[in-house]
């Protein structure tokens, strides 16, 4: 038997209920605060990757899906959503609409990495865009578009850390600081860290090596480095969420795995294993860095296997099983006949309907709708056919009443009691 390959993962009746549920809450907040939906290709130019989330990154030197197609072009699957919708942002003419655009997506993204909780190599991400706005106000509302994501869901187990990480002239200056710290001990560290201390020594506080971890503490602080535009931006945006009552934490060693951030960067993490549940910044170099004119923008992204694994924590009573309306059982030919057509016209109603297709009796017709949870079974035969009433029964009370079968209207107000 072919089995799927290692990090990817059917979501299977019985669980993508939960799947649906979550994504329409995502979808309702969306129209809430106004983002238009986007939908890019799966596959782009390797250099897209590399340009926007850095060469120095993990992402790009270890975990795309990069291949040659048949015209000896580089092509990769997309490890993230921003630059695509970056590009998507410049090449379709989105600036030219009013400021500021406001974007959401729900993508599958793909990363050879370590199959970890919450985490495949092929994995759904959720994702905003703003483009266009530079002020603080803007990173507040896409962290309060976070928050409510969380909070319609129930999840009252995360906590918001936030994080400056300057703009370039701040960066500078720190990274020579961070170089300095880091020289003394340069040979111990992994040949990947090597490789970036030069290039982007940031990359290094975000290794994953618990020897490289240890090394890296009382590292400077980029905050301890900002300059006085950058430390303004950053206090205009506490501000902001304290006026909406959000919580948060200052936490210096998010930089985020990506390089085309910069200034307000930020995750909600969850309290119970630690793991980040949304995370995103701000970036506004990085539509003027693939080509378009320069364009402030912020945003976030949600691997959503994650999400739905706090989903499940925070509400362990909450019920997904689909629920039938009526099941409509029949008998004989004239009556399979009649319940096809009746079935057809409840189904134009918006009833979740359905009637026995497998030739089963009348008791296996009954057990298949207590398996599929029919709240209702409409019983028609050729006695029923003939005096056109049957009995509709309630599956959880018992209790049966008499229905004109030959009525739709009838049919449909006895469903609502």
């Amino acid at each position: 038997m072919i089995q799927k390959l290692k990090g990817t993962k059917d979501i299977i009746p019985g669980e993508i209920e939960k799947w649906q549920y979550v994504e329409s809450q995502l979808t309702k907040v969306m129209k809430a605060f106004n983002y238009s939906e986007i939908r890019v290709p799966v596959i782009e130019a390797t250099e897209l990757f590399q340009r926007s989330v850095g060469e120095t990154t993990d992402v790009v030197q270890k975990e795309m899906y990069t291949f040659e197609d048949k015209g000896g072009r580089s092509i990769s699957l997309r490890p993230e959503g921003t630059a695509g919708v970056v590009r998507a942002y410049i090449e379709d003419g989105l600036a030219s609409q009013p400021s500021p655009l406001k974007l959401y997506y729900r993508i599958n993204v793909y990363r050879y990495e370590n199959v970890q909780k919450g985490r495949q190599r092929e994995f759904n991400q959720f994702g905003v865009e703003v483009f266009g706005s530079s002020s603080p106000d803007a990173d507040i509302e896409v962290i309060a578009t976070g928050y409510e994501l969380l909070r319609r869901l129930n999840i009252n187990n995360t906590e918001l850390r936030i994080n400056s990480i300057g703009c370039r002239e701040c960066r500078q200056r720190y990274q020579e600081a961070l170089r300095d710290f880091i020289r003394p001990n340069l040979d111990k560290y992994c040949d990947t860290c090597k490789t970036r201390f030069e290039k982007n020594p940031m990359r290094i506080l975000d290794c994953k090596d618990e020897n490289d971890k240890k090394m890296n503490e009382g590292a400077p602080q980029i905050i301890d480095y900002l300059c006085e535009e950058c430390q303004s931006h950053f206090d205009k945006v506490k501000q902001g969420l304290e006026q909406l009552g959000i919580e948060y934490t200052i936490d210096s060693s998010i930089v985020r795995g990506l390089d085309y951030y910069s200034k307000t960067v930020f995750e909600f993490v969850s309290k119970i294993d630690g793991l980040t549940v949304i995370g995103g910044g701000r970036y506004d170099g990085l539509v003027e860095e693939l080509g378009g004119t320069y364009t402030p923008a912020v945003g976030f992204g949600i691997g959503e296997e994650r999400l739905i694994s706090v989903f499940e924590a925070a509400n362990p009573e909450k019920d997904f099983l689909s629920k039938v309306d009526i099941f409509v059982a029949c008998i004989g030919e004239e009556a399979n006949s009649y319940a096809t057509k009746l079935v057809n016209e409840l189904r134009k109603a918006d009833v979740i309907v359905t009637k026995d297709i497998m030739d089963r009796g009348i008791k296996a017709q009954f057990k298949y709708a207590d398996k599929i949870n029919a709240r209702k079974v409409l019983t028609i035969g050729d006695n029923e056919m003939s005096e056109k009433t049957a009995e509709l029964k309630d599956m959880q009370t018992g209790e049966t009443i008499k229905v004109d079968i030959f009525d739709l209207k009838d049919i449909l107000s006895k469903l609502v009691n």
